[in-house]
């Protein structure tokens, strides 16, 4: 097996490692790693994943040529929420040499294994400064991809739309981990809320549990709930059900998160970063060197509004914002 003859695909960020120099080639076979940290693997089954990220990932590459059981073997994997185990997924995953996509906790358990297959993240955390890429511009190394930071202002946007749909909530819960808090994010979080006059409560998760979060916020009672980026999307059922038992209107960063209860969310367009990795990962099927394809930030985002949970908690979502949502769930 050559070099550029195995791809995989990882949630959140992306290895890549060709069976062969192009997927248009007859007779060439493809081998892509598609690994997540938390979905259940039936979601992630067949041609048509009931996980909309899968079905991009198999939908695009499929428009580029690359077709299971003829050129391309996609090879599923997820640690099922077992976080102790991507290690070692991590580890069998890259002995089959497949070119593989993960976000920064896979990727790094990917570098911690390979330093030679390329990997492709669709979404990453400040790739640089969690040490995955040398820069944004010219990444160097085996990875390359997406970043889902958006920049400043984007986050205080996000409370700005909670205080429009509930302009008397003065105590809102922040609900992130402690690095997320004391980061960016939760400093542009805390200087919005200073001037929209809202006290924020941080209601500390770790990356496995919530129990202490949800254990403050049921004690402390807040008004509205901040939802940070990181762990929201794999955790996603498990705060919206927790939201609907409370009764407790929060704005979220994935449509996922709206999907499943949540009142609102605003963020980046998951689909569009998957797409384009998978654009990526053709290009460095054909050639191409993760160390010299550029990061990219999204230039994409979403509001979907969840009015069927806006009902049931007795809120009036004003029309402007209805009519700015890219999609409203009744």
């Amino acid at each position: 097996m050559r070099r550029r003859d195995f791809i995989t695909l990882v949630g959140g960020a992306t290895i890549a490692w060709p069976l062969a120099a192009r997927a248009q080639q007859a007779g060439k076979v493809y081998r892509v790693g598609w690994f997540f940290s938390s979905t259940p693997l039936d979601q992630m089954a067949g041609p048509d994943p009931i996980l909309p990220l899968g079905r991009t990932i198999v939908h695009g590459l499929r428009d580029l040529g690359y077709v299971e059981g003829q050129n391309l073997i996609l090879e599923r994997r997820s640690a099922e929420g077992e976080f102790e185990r991507i290690d070692e997924i991590a580890t069998e995953l890259v002995g089959r040499k497949p070119l593989t996509g993960a976000g920064n906790m896979l990727a790094l358990a990917l570098q911690r294994v390979t330093k030679t297959i390329p990997i492709v993240m669709p979404d990453s955390n400040d790739p640089v400064g969690a040490g995955l890429v040398e820069s944004l511009a010219r990444p160097g190394g085996n990875t390359t991809g997406f970043t889902g930071d958006t920049g400043p202002g984007f986050e205080s946007k996000r409370l700005e739309l909670l205080k429009e749909v509930l302009p008397g909530a003065v105590r809102v819960a922040f609900l992130g981990t402690l690095d997320v808090w004391k980061g960016p994010a939760g400093q542009e979080v805390r200087a919005a809320a200073q001037m929209l006059g809202v006290t924020l409560i941080h209601a500390e998760n770790t990356p496995k549990s919530y129990d202490d979060a949800i254990a403050l916020m049921i004690r402390d009672r807040p008004e509205a709930m901040f939802v940070a980026r990181q762990a929201a999307y794999v955790n996603a059922q498990l705060i919206a059900d927790f939201a609907i038992k409370q009764r407790l209107p929060g704005i979220y960063p994935y449509k996922v998160n709206t999907l499943v209860g949540g009142l609102m969310s605003y963020g980046v367009k998951e689909t569009d970063l998957y797409g384009r990795a998978v654009g990526i990962v053709d290009k460095i099927l054909k050639g191409a060197r993760p160390a010299d394809i550029p990061i990219e930030q999204p230039t994409k985002f979403e509001l979907v509004i969840n009015l069927k949970t806006a009902k049931a908690l007795g809120l009036d979502v004003p029309l402007h914002l209805l009519q700015l949502a890219d999609e409203v769930i009744e």
